[in-house]
């Protein structure tokens, strides 16, 4: 509040003292941006406001990166269609994403949980690349992603958002916001999506993308009581995703388990409840405590081919974080306890994974900050697991402002996870590929758990070019893994290989950044990055297969003046050039079913029109690879899927082609 009238009294000193007659109006206009990095905050983090999210469909969480250098998308396989991510370099399960600061996608949910939150229901993403804090676990190792819902307290009546798209899918999100009483808020979040009709556009006798059913739906409650300084929120949410792909002439009820046609369901039901409380002291507000619990049920039931693949998997999380001063706000600390037990029930085909894990552990974390151009964060936590044994979890994260409007970053910090090997590579599953763990003395799988340390740079700039905004920026980021389950796809294209690592295994990273107002509501976004991540394998140091070393990013936005009833016309661009990626070994199959040893560079653009008609009511318009670029054979051996060198897993490029889609959205303020 202090903050607020101190701007208000700024901007009336400023005002020049002008008569009566000529003082009409006086109107201060600060523009948001859809991307805001912080030049005072310690972590090297990036803030994706709703703003930029409307930038593109976004149609769940998986989608909405494609407009943000710092996260790369890729396909997983040529038949469910999903979008992973990475970031620096490494996959998702290196990353702690969380929701609300509870991890959310973890364990059984690798490949597919970034697209069970629907896009609409995102109210902000966090980014922090390297180690992040010792506050949210353990196990986070190249960065964070954490995502904020929309919130009851501060969400409008009711919202209404259309999709459909030439790929045969439409998507209708619907949500209600009611205040039940002067402290108490409620919002009811509805989503459903559908996938109809079969499609195969490159001509291989496969579905491009699968056919879907989705409901999800979320029921929120939030209480807020500024007078003895408590909030809380209650979330339940249940969700069900059934996917069907594999050949065109597929039947599920007449095909199912034989060799007719080759075929794949993956069907999804999933219930989470959490609750968050937080209580501020009200004789020291510098001082709080909170109280976070979590439950879920991730039950996922699935085949691919001839190969069945079932995992369950019930997890309550439970963290109480304790945050005060020591002497005076320059040093502040966060301390507490938090507790995690998951119970997997996991076959793959007649073999039976099923086994319990739960850890306790406790943290402490110092910060200081003297408000001006250094601060630092060192934290530290202790866990102990029943099956990784009792070890220390240090983070460091250093920030030092130069000179006006400069940032330099330093971090560094230990990550520890239990590798969930088939949960994580279920496109391997869309193969003639047997799983062979080569290690049996370890107690996850039979191998040890994954420990990595993460260091990282950067530095930020801004300045002002031909008199417009500008910033530069760069990071480097290194990877260096202790142990890693090294998954093996360069020893034979008949096989995937599960061992400890025997060598060396790092993940380099380089990003180059150069961000400018070129003019008045046109923007320029760009970055290069190079990433070196080179594992060594049985036979021999590779890079990591479908990693790219070379992309650059390029992001151009325009809007115009906003017009009378806040008419308003939106542009934006995004384009990617990825260079040449390293294939999996398929050298032993026949000539025709042979791939080379790197994929050719290709570039994928994407673009957005948006059209605001009122405060309330908008159209969009836009397309996803828009040059129509393909991968050439997207499916090794489609013309005999139960053969031995079928393999759907290998994909480096879009399979579908171009896709233009068009929405609405409506609100009641």
């Amino acid at each position: 509040m202090q903050k607020i009238i101190t701007l208000f009294v700024l901007i009336f000193l400023s005002i020049p003292v002008f008569s009566q007659e000529t003082l009409e109006e006086v109107k201060v206009v600060k523009k948001r941006k859809g991307i805001q990095k912080s030049y005072t905050v310690t972590g090297n983090t990036t803030l994706i406001t709703s703003k930029e999210l409307l930038k593109a469909a976004c149609c769940n969480l998986a989608e909405s990166f494609e407009t943000n250098p710092s996260i790369d998308v890729n396909f997983s396989d040529a038949l469910t269609g999903t979008k992973q991510i990475k970031m620096l370099g490494l996959t998702s399960p290196y990353l702690m994403i969380t929701e609300e600061n509870i991890p959310s996608v973890r364990g059984a949910s690798q490949a597919y949980g970034l697209s069970f939150t629907p896009g609409t229901w995102v109210e902000s993403i966090q980014i922090t690349k390297g180690a992040g804090s010792v506050i949210n676990g353990y196990e986070s190792i190249s960065g964070q992603i954490n995502t904020e819902l929309l919130k009851p307290l501060n969400d409008i009546p009711f919202f209404l958002n259309a999709y459909g798209s030439t790929d045969s899918r439409f998507e209708l999100n619907t949500h209600f916001n009611t205040k039940i009483s002067d402290k108490w808020s409620s919002s009811l979040f509805l989503h459903g999506n559908a996938r109809v009709a079969k499609l195969d556009m490159n001509d291989d006798g496969f579905l491009d993308n699968p056919l879907a059913k989705q409901i999800n739906i979320l029921n929120r409650y939030q209480y807020y009581n500024a007078e003895k300084g408590l909030v809380s929120f209650i979330n339940f949410r249940y969700m069900n995703d059934k996917k069907q792909t594999g050949e065109l002439n597929f039947n599920p009820e007449r095909d199912r388990g034989k060799t007719n046609y080759w075929g794949s369901e993956i069907n999804t039901e999933r219930l989470d409840v959490s609750t968050k409380i937080g209580y501020v002291f009200k004789d020291m507000p510098y001082q709080s405590i909170g109280f976070q619990n979590a439950f879920n049920s991730h039950d996922q039931q699935s085949y691919f081919g001839l190969n069945q693949y079932n995992i369950k998997q019930s997890s309550y999380y439970s963290n109480l974080i304790f945050n005060s001063i020591i002497s005076n706000t320059m040093n502040k600390f966060a301390t507490g306890l938090n507790f995690t037990y998951d119970k997997y029930q996991e076959f793959v085909n007649v073999n039976d994974y099923s086994r319990i894990d739960n850890s306790v552990g406790a943290f402490f974390e110092y910060t200081y900050d003297n408000e001006d151009d250094f601060s630092i964060i060192l934290g530290g936590r202790i866990d102990n697991h029943n099956r990784l044994g009792t070890f220390l979890t240090p983070r460091l994260h250093v920030r030092y402002n130069p000179w006006e409007k400069g940032v330099l970053r330093f971090s560094a910090g230990r990550g520890k996870r239990s590798a969930n090997i088939f949960a994580e590579n279920q496109p391997l599953f869309a193969s003639s590929r047997t799983f062979d763990v080569l290690d049996t003395n370890g107690k996850i799988y039979g191998l040890n758990p994954e420990i990595a340390w993460n260091y990282g740079l950067s530095f930020a700039q801004k300045f002002s070019l031909f008199g417009k905004s500008a910033d530069v920026g760069f990071d480097f980021y290194r990877t260096d893994f202790q142990n890693q389950v090294v998954v093996d796809v360069m020893q034979s294209p008949q096989q995937v290989l599960f061992y400890n690592l025997n060598g060396k295994s790092v993940a380099n990273s380089l990003q180059l950044e150069f961000n400018y107002e070129i003019f008045n509501h046109l923007n320029l976004r760009s970055a290069y990055k190079f990433y070196d991540v080179k594992t060594d394998y049985l036979s021999g140091n590779y890079q990591k297969p479908l990693q790219a070393k070379h992309r650059f990013f390029g992001n151009l936005e325009y809007e115009t003046f906003v017009g009378e009833n806040g008419k308003q016309w939106k542009f934006d661009y995004t384009f990617n050039l990825i260079g040449q990626q390293q294939l999996p070994n398929t050298a032993a199959n026949p000539i025709n079913d042979r791939l080379p040893e790197f994929s050719p560079s290709y570039s994928l653009m994407n673009a957005q029109i948006t059209r605001t008609f009122s405060p309330t009511f908008e159209m969009y318009i836009g397309g996803e690879n828009i040059g129509n670029y393909t991968q050439e054979k997207a499916i090794i051996g489609s013309e005999n899927p139960f053969g031995s060198t079928f393999d759907a897993s290998i994909v480096y490029a879009p399979v579908f082609g171009q896709m233009y889609y068009a929405g609405l959205r409506f609100k009641i303020k």
